[in-house]
């Protein structure tokens, strides 16, 4: 299947210059590229679409460019921003470009085996920091009026509002990023720019500046962003305020499983298309699972496991996914203590004194104790009902909780029915 047949199944279009652009991408032979903000030292799950969709103008033969914002990043992107961001230093720079280049190495082939399709990763920090103002000025800046930069969406969105403007600074990055695909479009023939749709205006104010300067045609082709139900970018935690990062120290493959697997049944047809490359008839098929079958979870399962093995690797797809499971079965006392730690880690926790758990607990007075109960009849009442878990086995009527049961000497996982937990820390 051609990948501008590919692309529409997916529904990554959302605007295109022309649209004879996936024709020519399905055809091979051209040079794209996406533009990469190095503000932290991870991407984040939302900027992973954009990874995506270059590898798969790689697989179909083209030649994608990873683009390290080192310039531009010293700037900062105000499109559809509610303030400007604080400046990066140069050396906080310099450290987040190191942790985002070796994500972009493991999901894109840049090896000489590729050959005209060899991905590049280059930073536009190579030409923006050493050119000069002036030369800048006459030979970008004469290009546009003001007139045509403030009619821009993502600009006019800042000045219509009294209590943020929008610094000079910022006011220059689209002109910085015209620049980039002038650049590309000279020294590597790059006719394509793609992004989000929140970069638009950016993007075709680059392809303009290549038509103005050159006289060559130059395109742009954006995705659309993925918002949850709510509203809220994808992406984000529960909370909303921590991205879901592609690092495995700042997000671990456990918690990227757990935050697919726990997508909205509305969203995961998209998920699918967007972060996976499952073929057309198993994501057709996952999209019927999840109207059948929705409390199985088969579609979340499958784009979890597809995404953490392309992110993290094979075994850290099918550990996560042992993970979740053992937090539900008796296959909870196999995992090792720190994936034990994070398997619980939303669970709220207390201490108990070894001596206390040595000499054995009333499962009733540890219900109440931890919260899992109100009182003390209601505790007997959950245990005689079978609903009472320590470490995922039924406790009986009968039993008491002893340091025996404790996983790695020192955890006990109390449950109440299916998703009340708590973690007891013996001390």
């Amino acid at each position: 299947m051609n990948l501008r047949a590919d692309w529409h199944f997916r529904g990554l279009v959302h605007q295109s210059t022309d649209d004879g652009v996936l024709d020519r991408l399905s055809a091979g032979g051209v040079t794209a590229y996406i533009g990469f903000d190095p503000t932290a030292a991870s991407l984040h799950l939302g900027g992973l679409l954009q990874i995506c969709n270059l590898r798969r103008l790689q697989l179909a033969g083209n030649r994608p460019i990873a683009l390290a914002g080192g310039g531009t990043g010293l700037i900062g992107d105000p499109s559809f921003k509610d303030a400007e961001r604080p400046l990066l230093t140069q050396d906080r720079l310099e450290a987040n470009l190191a942790g985002i280049r070796a994500q972009l190495e493991r999901l894109l082939d840049f090896s000489p085996s590729a050959g005209s399709s060899r991905a590049m990763l280059l930073n536009n920090a190579d030409w923006l920091t050493t050119m000069p103002l002036t030369d800048f000025l006459r030979d970008v800046g004469k290009h546009f009026t003001v007139n045509q930069m403030v009619a821009k969406e993502s600009v006019r969105s800042r000045l219509d509002r009294e209590d943020v403007g929008l610094s000079f600074t910022e006011f220059s990055y689209m002109l910085l990023q015209a620049y980039d695909f002038l650049r590309l479009n000279i020294d590597h023939d790059c006719t394509l720019q793609l992004g989000g749709s929140d970069q638009w205006g950016n993007i075709t104010m680059g392809a303009e500046l290549v038509r103005k300067v050159t006289g060559r045609a130059a395109a742009g082709l954006t995705s659309p962003l993925l918002l949850r139900p709510d509203g809220r970018k994808y992406g984000k935690s529960e909370g909303g305020n921590d991205r879901v990062w592609l690092d495995p120290a700042m997000t671990s493959p456990f918690a990227l499983h757990q935050f697919l697997l726990n997508s909205e049944d509305e969203l995961t047809p998209s998920l699918l298309r967007f972060f996976t490359f499952l073929d057309h008839e198993t994501i057709s098929d996952l999209d019927d699972a999840v109207v059948r079958e929705p409390q199985s979870r088969r579609a979340q399962r499958a784009l979890a496991n597809a995404v953490v093995a392309m992110v993290h690797g094979d075994e850290a797809a099918r550990n996560s996914e042992r993970a979740g499971e053992a937090l539900f079965s008796e296959t909870i006392a196999e995992l090792d203590e720190a994936t034990l730690l994070e398997v619980v880690a939303d669970a709220p926790s207390s201490t108990m004194a070894r001596e206390v758990v040595r000499a054995g607990v009333d499962p009733v007075d540890a219900l109440v104790l931890t919260g899992l109960a109100t009182s003390k009849g209601e505790a007997r009442r959950f245990i005689e009902q079978g609903g009472v878990y320590v470490n995922n086995r039924r406790l009986g009527a009968d039993e008491r909780i002893g340091l025996s049961m404790a996983l790695h000497d020192r955890y006990l996982v109390l449950r109440r029915g299916r998703r009340q937990l708590h973690l007891v820390v013996v001390s």
